[in-house]
């Protein structure tokens, strides 16, 4: 019995921590997670994300770069969330087999099922806009975006449309480094 109760709350604790998926899924490299610096040309961390890549402009993705994608990656992931969300965690962009050797993604990235280099858009939060970016559109006050990258030691066997649990569940112990850049939004 004592054995099943420690079992149990180490289920629930690991549950419990899986709400950062770093938790989850990262392999480390020499007791650290390795870092991926991302960047964007259209914000700072932490700054204001400009109005022409929310609802209230264009609605088109900022231009990202990075660099310290480890050389053994065979693939790239991205997911862009919000964990302000009245109803937990919105998912506003979710791009896997992003090719491991890509350093940037220009401004505008077509919503399209599939990009030409084989990178593959999933779902979003978004009822009618269910593949590619969608940007900031709080309903009032102030919201944090994060743009996480990771990259894989695989390419992920998904189809376009796979929502970011079922990405999540491929990118689990695969995952050898990753960054993330934060920007804000208010309506």
């Amino acid at each position: 019995m004592i054995h099943r109760i420690s079992y149990l709350l180490g289920a629930l604790l690991m549950l419990a921590l899986c709400g950062d998926p770093s938790q989850c899924y990262s392999e480390t490299k020499g007791g650290q997670t390795m870092n991926i610096e991302i960047r964007s040309t259209a914000f700072e961390e932490g700054a204001m994300i400009p109005k022409l890549y929310t609802c209230d402009g264009k609605d088109i993705s900022p231009a990202l770069s990075w660099s310290g994608v480890p050389a053994e990656a065979k693939s790239i992931v991205l997911i862009m969330d919000d964990p302000d969300a009245p109803r937990g965690t919105w998912v506003h962009w979710l791009l896997f087999d992003i090719p491991a050797d890509t350093k940037s993604l220009a401004e505008n990235v077509p919503r399209v099922p599939s990009l030409p280099d084989g990178a593959r858009h999933g779902n979003n939060s978004w009822g009618s806009k269910k593949i590619g970016y969608g940007g900031p559109c709080p309903p009032s006050g102030t919201h944090r975006y994060f743009f996480k990258i990771y990259a894989l030691d695989t390419k992920l066997d998904l189809k376009p449309g796979a929502t970011v649990d079922q990405v999540q569940q491929a990118m689990k112990g695969h995952v050898i480094a990753e960054g993330q850049l934060m920007g804000k939004y208010k309506r």
